[in-house]
C-alpha cells in the first residue's frame, strides 16, 4: 500500500500527519474537525499553507466536477458498518450549523437523484438554537422530504453526519415512548416535539427507508454541501425552508463559508 500523508486543518492539533492513528485522537468526536488524504508530502504541505475549503474544491474539481458522492463515506449504515446496498433513488444529505452553541443556528440538506445533485435547501433559523436542535430539524425536514417520494415507490437513504439525531430517532425514542416520553424517573427529554415528529414519521417511512451516518468535515460532497447550506441559512437567518435558487454550481458553493 502507498504511503499517504493527512492534513489536519481543525482538530485538538493540527499540522501535516503521517500516521493515521494521529488523525483519528485529534479529530475524534469533534463535529468541527477538518481533514484530509493526500498522496505525497509536498501535496500535503501545500495543502495545509491553503484551506480545507479550497483542497476540498480542487479535488472535487480534479474529478471533473462529478455531483457524485463521496463514496469513501457516503453509503455507511447508523451502526457506521459499510452496506453494500445499492445507491437509494433518492439521497438526501441533511446537516446543522450553529454559532455560538448555543446560538444562532441554521439547517441545511442536499438531494441527490442517485448520484446526481438535484436541488439545495436551507432555512430553520433559531436565534438561540443548539448544534443538536439544527442537526434534528435537518433530520425531520430530510424526512419529509422522503415521504413523498417513498409514496411514489421510490427508495430513499437519509445520511447525517450527527450521531445523536440518528440515534434519538432510530435507537433512542422507542423506549421513550414505552417509558411516557421520559428517560426513566421523570427525567426531561431535551428537544422532545421535534424528536417526536421524526419518530412519528421514521416508524411510517422506515420499511422503505434507510438512515445512515456519514462523518462530518471528511472529504465527502454531499455532507459538505449541506454544511454550506446550514451555514447560509444561519448568516441570512432564514425561518423558512427554502430552495437554493442559485445555479448549482459545486466550486462555488464548497467555497461558501463552512461551519
Amino acid at each position: 500500500m502507498s504511503k499517504k500523508y493527512y492534513v489536519v486543518w481543525k482538530g485538538a492539533k493540527t499540522g501535516v500527519f503521517e500516521q493515521w492513528n494521529d488523525v483519528k485522537t485529534y479529530t475524534q468526536g469533534r463535529a468541527d474537525a477538518q481533514y484530509m488524504g493526500f498522496p505525497s508530502k509536498a501535496e500535503a504541505d501545500a495543502a495545509f499553507q491553503s484551506t480545507y475549503t479550497k483542497a476540498l474544491t480542487k479535488r472535487s474539481m480534479s474529478k471533473g466536477g462529478t455531483t457524485k458522492p463521496a463514496a469513501s463515506a457516503a453509503y455507511v449504515k447508523a451502526d457506521s458498518q459499510p452496506t453494500t446496498a445499492k445507491l437509494a433513488d433518492i439521497n438526501i444529505y441533511c446537516d446543522g450549523a450553529c454559532s455560538p452553541n448555543p446560538g444562532k443556528s441554521g439547517t441545511g440538506m442536499a438531494v441527490y437523484h442517485k448520484q446526481s445533485l438535484v436541488e439545495l435547501w436551507y432555512g430553520l433559523y433559531e436565534p438561540m438554537g443548539t448544534n443538536n436542535t439544527a442537526e434534528l430539524n435537518g433530520m425531520l425536514a430530510a424526512l419529509k422530504y422522503a415521504q413523498g417520494h417513498i409514496a411514489q415507490g421510490k427508495t430513499v437513504q437519509v445520511l447525517s453526519d450527527s450521531k445523536y439525531s440518528i440515534d434519538c430517532i432510530t435507537k433512542w425514542a422507542k423506549g421513550w415512548q414505552a417509558k411516557g416520553w421520559t428517560r426513566g424517573k421523570g427525567e426531561e427529554i431535551k428537544n422532545l416535539e421535534v424528536i417526536k415528529q421524526c419518530f412519528t414519521l421514521y416508524q411510517a417511512l422506515k420499511s422503505n427507508l434507510i438512515i445512515s451516518h456519514v462523518k462530518g468535515h471528511s472529504n465527502n460532497e454531499g455532507n459538505e454541501l449541506s454544511d454550506r447550506m446550514a451555514v447560509l441559512a444561519r448568516m441570512k437567518c432564514t425561518k423558512g425552508f427554502v430552495q437554493y435558487q442559485e445555479t448549482l454550481d459545486i466550486r462555488t458553493i464548497l467555497a461558501m463559508a463552512s461551519g
